[in-house]
C-alpha cells in the first residue's frame, strides 16, 4: 500500500473540486435523508442528555420554529421521548455552523461540486449575537428565521437560479486576496456574493421594499457568505473522502461536547474528543466564565485549507479573535507542517502568493505534536443566550493518536 500516492490523490480531488451555488431549497425537499421528525446537529453524534447548552437551545429554538414544541418542556419532551430524531448533518451531505441545526422546513443553499458530482448543504445565516445558531430562541429570534425563510430565501433562490449560479471557489480565491480567511473573517467575500446576487435581487424581490430589505441583510452581515463558503468545503472535503489508504482528514466537526473527526481512508467512523474552550476576545459584560465548550461544523473550512489555515492572508483577523498579525502569519505557517499539499487556487499576498497549507494528515499532527488552529465564534455555555464573543482554538491530540493506531490495524501496518 502506497500512502503518499493515497494521500496524493485525497488532496488532489480536494483542491480540484470547484464548488457552486447552484440554488436553495427547504431541507425536506432537497438534503438526503432529511424527514419530518429529524433534526440535523453540527459535530459528531451527540444525545440530549450529553449536549451542551447552546444545543440545546438551538433544539428547542428549531421544534418551536417548526410548531412541533410550544416551549422548552415539550421539545425536550419530544427528544427525550424518541419521537424526534437527532443526526449529524455531516451524515447528511451537510454542514452546520455553530450548533449547526436543521430542521426540515428551513431553507439551505444547494452546493453542487461541478468537478466531481457531489452536492453538499448548509442553511442561511442570521448574523451575529443573539441567533439560533448560538443557542438564542426567543421571539425576535424566531421572527428572523422566519424572515429568512419565508422571505428572503424565495428571492434568493430566484435569483441563484437567474445568475446561473454563484462560483464559490472563484469567490474565495478572490477574497482571500482581499484580507478575507473564509471562516471568521467573510468581509470581502460577502461584499462579492452581494454583488454578484444584487442585480438579481432587484429583479426578483416582489417589490422594491423587500429587495432593499434583502440586500440590506445581507450588507449588513460580514458573514453573509459564510453558510454558502461552508457547504462549499464540505462539498470539497466529500471529494477527498473514501481513498482506500490516505490518512488526510476530511471532516473536524464540533457539538459543544465532543471534537470529531474523520479521515479518508478510515470510512465513516468519528474519533472523538472532548472540545476545548476558545481562547479570544469577548463581547462587552461576557468574559470566558460564560464560555460554552467549542462548537460548529464551520472547522470544515480548515479541513479544506482556508479558515485559521489562510490567517496569514487574513491579519486583521485578530482584532476578532485576539492576538498579533505576527501571530496569524505564524498560524499559517505552522499549518504547513501538519498538511500534504500547498493549494493551487487558494493563495496569500503576503506569503508571496504561497498556497494555503491543505490536506491535515493525521500522521503529521501526531509526529509533530502540532494539532489544527482554528478560528471560531464562542456561544454562551447556557442556552438562550447567543454569541459572546469570538476567538481561537485547537482540536484534542487524542482523537489524531486514536486515528492513527486505527488506521495501522485496518490496513495492518
Amino acid at each position: 500500500m502506497d500512502i503518499e500516492k493515497a494521500n496524493a490523490k485525497a488532496t488532489e480531488r480536494m483542491i480540484e473540486a470547484h464548488p457552486v451555488l447552484v440554488g436553495l431549497g427547504k431541507a425536506k425537499d432537497v438534503i438526503p435523508g432529511m424527514r419530518d421528525n429529524l433534526l440535523m446537529h453540527a459535530g459528531p453524534p451527540i444525545t440530549w442528555e450529553r449536549a451542551s447548552g447552546p444545543m440545546r437551545g438551538a433544539l428547542t429554538g428549531a421544534l418551536i420554529f417548526e410548531g412541533k414544541a410550544k416551549d422548552p418542556a415539550e421539545a425536550e419532551a419530544l427528544i427525550t421521548s424518541g419521537e424526534i430524531e437527532l443526526e449529524p448533518c455531516h451524515h447528511h451531505q451537510s454542514v452546520g455552523p455553530m450548533a449547526g441545526v436543521t430542521s426540515p422546513s428551513m431553507t439551505v443553499y444547494i452546493i453542487e461540486n461541478r468537478k466531481h458530482g457531489n452536492f453538499a448543504y448548509c442553511n442561511l445565516n442570521e448574523g451575529y449575537g443573539k441567533v439560533l445558531r448560538y443557542g438564542a430562541y426567543s421571539e425576535d429570534v424566531l421572527k428572523r428565521l422566519r424572515w429568512l425563510d419565508g422571505v428572503m430565501g424565495p428571492v434568493l433562490a430566484d435569483s441563484v437560479q437567474a445568475a446561473d449560479g454563484i462560483d464559490i471557489k472563484a469567490l474565495l480565491s478572490e477574497a482571500l486576496h482581499m484580507g478575507d480567511e473564509g471562516h471568521n473573517r467573510n468581509k470581502a467575500g460577502s461584499i462579492l456574493f452581494l454583488k454578484a446576487l444584487a442585480p438579481y435581487i432587484a429583479k426578483s424581490a416582489p417589490n422594491s421594499d423587500i429587495a432593499s430589505d434583502i440586500l440590506r441583510a445581507i450588507g449588513d452581515n460580514a458573514l453573509a457568505v459564510l453558510n454558502p463558503v461552508m457547504a462549499a468545503c464540505k462539498a470539497i472535503a466529500d471529494a477527498g473522502h473514501g481513498v482506500e489508504g490516505s490518512t488526510i482528514v476530511t471532516a473536524m466537526a464540533r457539538n459543544g461536547t465532543d471534537f470529531g473527526i474523520r479521515v479518508s481512508g478510515l470510512g465513516e467512523r468519528w474519533f472523538t474528543g472532548p472540545v476545548g474552550t476558545p481562547k479570544g476576545l469577548y463581547f462587552p459584560g461576557f468574559t470566558a466564565e460564560d464560555s460554552s465548550g467549542d462548537i460548529g461544523d464551520s472547522t470544515i473550512t480548515e479541513t479544506a485549507g482556508i479558515g485559521g489555515f489562510a490567517m496569514a492572508g487574513a491579519p486583521a483577523i485578530v482584532t476578532f479573535v485576539s492576538g498579533t498579525p505576527k501571530d496569524a502569519i505564524n498560524t499559517t505557517m505552522e499549518m504547513y507542517e501538519i498538511t500534504y499539499a500547498e493549494h493551487k487556487y487558494f493563495t496569500m499576498p503576503p506569503l508571496d502568493f504561497r498556497g494555503t497549507p491543505t490536506g491535515i494528515d493525521v500522521r503529521k499532527v501526531v509526529e509533530k505534536n502540532i494539532t489544527p488552529r482554528i478560528n471560531t465564534g464562542i456561544a454562551h455555555k447556557d442556552a438562550g443566550v447567543g454569541q459572546v464573543g469570538a476567538g481561537l482554538v485547537r482540536p484534542p491530540m487524542s482523537i489524531f493518536e486514536e486515528a492513527v493506531i486505527a488506521f495501522a490495524e485496518q490496513y495492518g501496518l
